[in-house]
């Protein structure tokens, strides 16, 4: 259930001190979601969708690299905000992990945080480094490969006609 209010142009603010009690109900009825612990995330349970969601992006890399998947894996990630249009996930990859031919349905952004990889599409290559971003429209293939252990922080985001 949600609440929508129109506030026109520069009275917006006047408007909303006038009429707090709409504006609580809008940020009360939203649903908080959860991430719960598990065996393989002891450390998993946290709040992915909610007015708002602050995210501590080192710690979110230390607990990805002191998981058992990432022992056991050449990557690892973590899903930091997710709601039905927009995803924010953290991945760590180790050197020489690889993604190949990869399709994604929405728009998606890759951000290295940390680290370095060779982003590919039908165009070509490219190095991607630390605080290097990509931003693809939908259904653009490409493929991914580590050249060090690296952090990425990729977004996608669905236009509403793409939701089921």
């Amino acid at each position: 259930m949600s609440l929508i209010v129109f506030v026109p142009g520069k009275n917006a603010s006047a408007w909303r001190d006038a009429c707090p009690i709409i504006f609580f109900l809008k940020l009360s009825i939203m649903e908080i979601k959860r991430n719960e612990a598990t065996s393989n995330r002891p450390k998993g349970d946290r709040v992915i969708d909610a007015s708002y969601v602050f995210s501590d992006i080192p710690s979110f890399i230390e607990q990805l690299q002191d998981e058992k998947a990432w022992n056991n894996n050449d990557r690892n990630g973590v899903t930091i905000f997710k709601s039905d249009n927009i995803s924010l996930v953290i991945s760590a990859f180790k050197a020489g992990a690889v993604i190949s031919e990869n399709e994604v349905e929405g728009y998606l952004t890759i951000q290295m945080i940390k680290g370095q990889a060779i982003f590919s599409t039908y165009d070509g290559d490219t190095l991607l480094t630390e605080n290097q971003l990509v931003a693809l429209h939908p259904h653009v293939v490409h493929s991914f490969k580590a050249n060090t252990d690296c952090v990425v922080l990729l977004t996608t985001f669905l236009k509403e006609d793409t939701l089921s």
